[in-house]
């Protein structure tokens, strides 16, 4: 390994990306808010001219394509079921090559980043996506342990995930905030006057985390109040019928319309006019950004790293994971009042762009790395 940082102007170490080789090892490629950060990352390395290439345990994915066109080679690693012989497959598959860092996108392939970085003598960096307790606990006892402590170093996207980790044992000083990003050229607010119905909109793939019974719910008891109040569902999942037939029994009809999954979620965000995010737990949701960045307000659940995005009362509303009163209680007062959601959404808009903009990621990024190579 040749890379060494440089020097900068304010005697602060930095880091050439230009210079950097960086291995992402990834579980999946599908069309996730881990994946699409993926995507990012691995577009602004490669602006700032840096090697970089991707591992993956499937293939054929949605974000395989996009990756391969900025001229970024995907490798599939997933051929066999043992993790030791996947391990082994990823050493070789970098043997003889000067890789910097083995980065891990999803928690679950932490180990296989610290094993490989350490047989080659690169830097690992781990990941944690969502809240660390979830993501332990879905690896097992054991092998989820060891993908928080093995890891000299990782990346978290909220700094609730940092808290939890640590609660779990891990050491404060071996994690760094890597926030998410949008792209706030894609989304953006819209130009279109608002109609006479204030729309509401879910993304979310249709599984009992995302509790979209609490938002059907919720919709029901703003409509006794309101009356001109509609909710779009975007996504798909295992309770989609589920999902649908509660709608019918909440008498919901024609207020409710199940989208399916969508490409271009950036034109349904330009017909809503509050997003809601009813979880029981989280990470930091793509989703949130991408309503902020159109200057659409929102309302959540305090889970996970929400609360580092909306802020009550500004950009937003917080309630409780608990049963729907809370929800229903938040939208309602949005749904009345126009002017707040437009107070909402510029300051939406304003925050994450300053915060969590695309533009910002090359000096996110070195940062990053020059904590994981000192």
């Amino acid at each position: 390994m040749n890379y060494s940082p440089q020097v900068g102007v304010r005697s602060s170490t930095t880091v050439d990306l230009s210079r950097l080789s960086v291995c992402f090892l990834a579980g999946t490629l599908g069309q996730g808010g881990a994946e699409r950060q993926l995507f990012y990352i691995v577009q602004c390395l490669r602006q700032q001219g840096a090697r970089v290439q991707v591992l993956c345990l499937s293939q054929g994915e949605y974000y395989e394509a996009p990756i391969r066109a900025l001229g970024v080679p995907v490798r599939w690693v997933g051929s066999h079921h043992s993790r030791l012989v996947r391990a082994l497959t990823i050493i070789r598959a970098l043997r003889g090559q000067d890789v910097d860092v083995v980065q891990s996108q999803h928690f679950y392939m932490n180990l296989y980043a610290t094993l490989a970085a350490r047989a080659l003598g690169a830097r690992e960096l781990g990941a944690i996506r969502c809240d660390a307790n979830t993501e332990v606990q879905l690896s097992g006892p054991v092998l989820g342990r060891c993908g928080l402590r093995f890891p000299r170093r990782i990346a978290a996207n909220s700094q609730a995930a940092i808290q939890n980790a640590v609660a779990l044992g891990a050491r404060a000083s071996r994690f760094h905030l890597l926030r998410n990003v949008v792209d706030t050229r894609q989304f953006h607010p819209a130009d279109t006057p608002p109609g006479n119905r204030v729309r509401l909109l879910v993304v979310a793939r249709l599984a009992p985390q995302k509790r979209v019974d609490r938002f059907l719910q919720a919709l029901a008891a703003v409509r006794q109040e309101y009356a001109a109040v509609e909710g779009t569902i975007l996504g798909d999942g295992p309770l989609r019928k589920e999902l649908e037939q509660l709608a019918g029994q909440l008498g919901l009809g024609d207020a409710v319309r199940f989208a399916g999954p969508v490409a271009n979620v950036a034109r349904h965000l330009h017909d809503t006019d509050v997003l809601v995010l009813s979880s029981d737990w989280e990470g930091t949701p793509n989703a949130i950004l991408e309503a902020m960045a159109s200057g659409v307000p929102v309302v959540a659940t305090r889970v996970g790293g929400v609360p580092d995005l909306v802020q009550e009362g500004r950009t937003g509303y917080l309630v409780e994971p608990s049963d729907c009163g809370p929800l229903a209680e938040a939208l309602l007062r949005l749904a009345q009042d126009a002017e707040l959601r437009r107070a909402m959404g510029r300051q939406a808009r304003q925050y994450v762009e300053e915060c969590h903009s695309l533009e910002r990621l090359p000096v996110i990024l070195s940062d990053l790395y020059r904590e994981v190579l000192a």
